[in-house]
């Protein structure tokens, strides 16, 4: 049989017309040295440099949807053990039969207080943190605390829970800084990807026109937030599928509740000690147990296997270069910034209106009025209509920056007027309809705040060496209004309404100050950010360019921050290249640095 012909050529080889090809280049020994080393003649650079590029486009896409699912199954775990064990331990014939006399109260108001107060001190770790391990380890860190929160309710002593939730007090802030920044960076690495072409055209160095990310940005938080709002709803699944078939009807929970909604005061004043008919097995509890810590680990997985890097190694090295010094301190010199002063109300209202929505409408006018076995279904609908809504925030793509922001804050100002003047009656299911009504308009609003903030701080602080601090200051601020909250739990309802109707009037009138200021064209005051001082001269520093210059350094130049050299001769020998001592492998040549152009 006669042999196939080779795939590819062979290099050396005569050709089917001697020594000459069909162009009549010579083939065999004689041939250039070009034909023999040269590129395959069939490549196509335009093609493979377009599916390199989508498949950069792809890595970033699995990137978002990777870290919005773990963060979903990380508080839909965290949520639903923490609600199942606040229940449980509630019920006072499961802590005399189960425990005697440990003071599971006790615990769990120390465990509270863990994890509310001690975020109040992460403005002073957070940038450091983020810093320091990267913003992919930071998530997976803060994720793996989560995860161990869970595994300590295996064994419930006040030496496994009040320290396992001081730990994730804090690293809630952490947690939620490092997800911001990675969902922005991960717009920017989009429409770097998408753009290439005009980057190529335009040099590497220069950096696309500001808020040109901004509609990927959209889109990403819009996946990021639908996608977190149905933890709420996955916190309930223990709840319905576990929880509910232990519990005592309305008609016994509610039997010395006078008062709900409007006229309540503090947290289910009057409710029943016994929520459970029967008491849960120790075996029963465990296996559900175990199935959130399996999912909790799910979480780790997700975010470690395949969320990528935020940054290119080399930039997290700039990004630690300016000093830790500087970076503890840049949170706090980020409050010049007239911008950052005029969102602190909205970043507070933010924090006040999740927990309002989880304690205020939730129990204080669902549970109070309709008993405990409805509460999965009141945050069942808080929640899908809080993710369907998270998609509303893509009518920022067509219609102008405040629409999404104003109007989540209009929901919420009608609710809250409608909540002031209602007071549900006990035992009552005729207007049940109602409370999932507002609750899932509730939800509305709360995915339109929450998508529109993180937009926003996206379009206004895309500089890659602030975002970090700047989400870290919005989730600081929400983490003090949750502190609040839990310091006026007791607080009649109609002064809890008041607060939080005040708090939102003012947060939207200084939102709108704000981008008045911008319209005008007030510009803010920025601290600047130190130069990266490096310690090792590495093979990236041997170019004139450095490749990893930040955007203010894009933007201004050397002479915005440094006073310029004064001209004329300096004394001393001349520096090699642009400001540089010539590496080794020059030295040893006998050179300066590199050849002028």
């Amino acid at each position: 049989m006669e042999a196939e012909p080779p795939l590819y050529p062979m290099a050396g080889a005569a050709g089917p017309q001697g020594d000459e090809d069909r162009l009549g280049v010579p083939d065999g020994p004689e041939a250039p040295l070009d034909e023999l080393v040269g590129a395959y003649p069939n490549y196509n650079e335009e093609e493979e440099e377009r599916r390199y590029y989508r498949r950069k486009r792809l890595g970033v896409l699995k990137n978002v949807l990777a870290a919005s699912a773990g963060g979903m199954l990380t508080y839909g775990v965290y949520l639903g053990l923490l609600q199942m064990q606040l229940i449980l331990h509630y019920d006072e014939t499961y802590r005399e039969v189960k425990y005697g006399n440990m003071g599971l109260p006790d615990i769990d108001s120390k465990m509270l207080m863990g994890i509310n107060v001690t975020p109040i001190a992460a403005l002073l770790y957070t940038p450091v943190l983020i810093r320091f391990f990267g913003t992919k380890w930071m998530m997976f860190l803060a994720v793996g605390i989560y995860a161990l929160f869970v595994s300590t309710n295996y064994w419930e002593r006040y030496y496994t829970l009040v320290p396992s939730a001081v730990a994730l007090g804090m690293a809630i802030v952490p947690l939620w800084a490092s997800m911001g920044n990675y969902i922005t960076r991960m717009a920017q690495k989009y429409h770097e990807y998408s753009h290439y072409k005009e980057q190529d055209g335009q040099g590497l160095k220069q950096r696309p026109p500001r808020g040109s990310h901004a509609p990927y940005l959209l889109v990403f938080q819009a996946i990021f937030y639908g996608f977190f709002h149905l933890s709420f709803a996955c916190a309930q699944l223990p709840m319905i599928y576990f929880l509910n078939h232990y519990l005592y009807d309305l008609n016994h929970t509610l039997y010395n509740v006078q008062s709900c909604g409007t006229n309540s005061h503090g947290i289910l004043s009057g409710f029943n000690k016994t929520v459970l008919r029967t008491l849960p097995r120790s075996g029963n509890l465990i296996v559900v147990e175990s199935v959130l810590m399996a999912v909790a680990f799910l979480a780790m997985l997700l975010v470690l296997g395949l969320c990528g890097a935020a940054y290119r190694p080399t930039e997290e090295i700039d990004l630690r270069s300016v000093g830790w010094g500087n970076i503890f301190q840049l949170p706090f010199k980020h409050v010049r910034d007239y911008r950052l002063r005029h969102l602190v109300p909205f970043f507070i209202y933010s924090g006040f209106e999740v927990l309002f929505a989880c304690t205020g409408i939730a129990l204080g006018y669902g549970v109070c009025s309709v008993g405990l076995e409805r509460l999965a279904y009141f945050l069942v609908a808080y929640s899908l209509g809080a993710s369907a809504a998270s998609l509303l925030g893509l009518l920022g793509l067509w219609l102008p920056r405040p629409v999404p922001l104003v109007a989540g804050a209009g929901v919420h100002l009608l609710l809250t007027f409608v909540l002031f003047f209602w007071a549900p009656v006990p035992r009552v299911l005729q207007h049940s309809w109602i409370l999932y009504v507002a609750a899932a308009l509730w939800g509305v609003g709360s995915a339109l705040n929450k998508t529109g903030l993180s937009t926003l701080l996206g379009i206004l602080y895309e500089d890659k060496e602030r975002q970090d601090f700047i989400f870290t200051i919005y989730h600081w601020w929400q983490a003090v209004a949750i502190f609040t909250v839990y310091l006026g739990s007791s607080l009649p309802m109609k002064a809890k309404l008041a607060v939080l109707l005040v708090t939102l009037v003012a947060a939207a009138v200084s939102y709108l100050r704000m981008e008045q200021k911008l319209r005008r064209g007030v510009a803010p005051r920025q601290p600047r950010i130190p130069r990266p001082q490096h310690k090792v001269r590495g093979y990236r520093y041997l170019e004139e360019d450095n490749s990893d210059e930040s955007d203010a350094e894009g933007e201004h130049g050397d002479g915005a921050e440094e006073e310029a050299p004064p001209a004329g001769p300096r004394p001393g020998p001349e520096p090699a290249g642009l400001g540089r001592r010539p590496c080794p492998y020059e030295q040893a040549q006998g050179g300066d640095g590199p050849e002028e152009q």
